[in-house]
């Protein structure tokens, strides 16, 4: 605990509650003499600092041993994962910033904090991510990395795993959120879509050395500063910017939830309730189909995997992925409790026309992100396209025409 932690929460009442005694002091000496901490750091798989306030980001950029958790994050060569939770402001100013940019330089991996209710009464971006998605962190952390026993006398030292660069090259185009079709300057139809998945697959492939260009409609999660970032608040903006890129893409990801329909007309100053409210609707384009037939007049097209939001049967989405031609369709039943918008959990069935589904268990979308990546690298392994699918995208064509 730091001397602040201690501030809040007796050492006596975590030992209680835990019954374990927690390291307070730096100078602290186990029975035989060593010092505690160091004997922490050279036996942690991971360190997961959480929360992490200001004053330790603060500490911790500027190697500042003064509390038993800098100390033993200096002292280890572990990968570190750090949740920040503080006011909004104090997370926003531009030394928290500076110091969080200088941890993420040592390789530290941060779980960024959510937008939400604080402590002090206020709104804003600083309050603790879900605790699923510090637990998917520490997931990705240990992956790859032999688990150490804890009890052993000798302990090797700790060299940190390079991380996966396979997509090194590549240039993936993912889109994200919902769309927002407008009725009139402060009205739209839109859906409860938070970007959380779409986001989460730009990053996993930013991580494995990806170019990154994430199109997104409207999001409430932090997105990548590393990814180009295209923003799409409509259906007809979101094709444009999708059409205007996949020629250079060797992977798309269709992840964001596209209004089906929008107003047929929308007005240009703000509608009085009192006059009530009508609406002729249109359908929005299909962007998903139009992105296959544009991919089948290129001599190299890309992988393109769509994405299908149902409740209850999951046939309409086989259906839909055998009538669009993707090479992989991901489907999820988003009444589901766990797997609906804006969880930090999915539970997907991968489908690929004429294979048998895949159905994967509720994990983390971070999760699902990585190993849906795993998935396009196989498909990109292959020989070009399969027959398969090109007479599929031929059928999407034809029935889009």
């Amino acid at each position: 605990m730091t001397h602040s932690a201690q501030a809040f929460l007796g050492a006596l009442t975590l030992q209680t509650l835990t019954r374990r005694r927690p390291m307070t002091d730096p100078l602290e000496l186990l029975p035989d003499q060593r010092i505690a901490h160091i004997v922490a750091a050279d036996s942690a798989d991971v360190i997961l600092i959480a929360p992490a306030t200001a004053r330790w980001l603060a500490a911790m950029a500027n190697g500042l041993a003064d509390d038993v958790i800098t100390a033993t994050c200096l002292a280890s060569a572990a990968p570190v994962v750090i949740a920040p939770a503080m006011d909004g402001e104090m997370y926003a100013h531009p030394a928290t910033r500076a110091n969080v940019e200088k941890l993420r330089s040592y390789g530290y991996t941060i779980v960024e904090p959510e937008l939400g209710p604080l402590a002090s009464g206020q709104v804003g971006r600083g309050r603790l991510a879900e605790l699923a998605e510090i637990l998917a962190a520490v997931d990705r952390a240990l992956e790859g990395k032999p688990i150490r026993q804890p009890d052993a006398e000798q302990r090797p030292p700790v060299v940190a795993a390079e991380p996966a660069a396979d997509l090194e090259g590549w240039h993936v185009v993912v889109t994200a959120g919902g769309t927002a079709e407008p009725i009139d300057p402060v009205r739209y139809i839109g859906n409860r879509s938070s970007g959380k998945m779409g986001v989460a697959i730009a990053q996993a492939a930013l991580a494995r050395g990806a170019r990154v260009t994430l199109i997104h409609g409207l999001v409430s999660v932090p997105m990548p500063e590393a990814a180009e970032l295209v923003s799409t608040p409509t259906a007809a903006e979101m094709e444009e910017a999708v059409l205007s890129t996949i020629a250079e893409a060797d992977v798309l990801v269709m992840a964001a939830a596209v209004a089906d329909f929008r107003p047929r007309t929308a007005a240009p100053s703000k509608l009085a309730r009192a006059d009530g409210l009508t609406l002729e609707l249109e359908p929005t384009n299909d962007i998903l189909a139009a992105s296959v037939r544009a991919a089948r007049e290129m001599a190299t097209r890309p992988v393109i995997i769509g994405f299908a939001a149902e409740t209850g049967s999951l046939e309409r989405a086989r259906e839909k992925a055998a009538r669009k031609g993707v090479d992989l369709l991901v489907a999820n039943d988003v009444a589901e409790e766990g797997s609906g918008f804006g969880t930090d959990t999915n539970r997907v069935t991968i489908i690929v026309p004429g294979e048998p589904d895949e159905a994967w268990p509720l994990m983390s979308k971070v999760s699902v992100a990585g190993k849906l990546l795993d998935r396009i690298v196989d498909l990109r392994s292959k020989s070009g396209p399969s027959a398969q699918t090109a007479e599929s995208a031929e059928g999407a064509s034809l029935a889009a025409r």
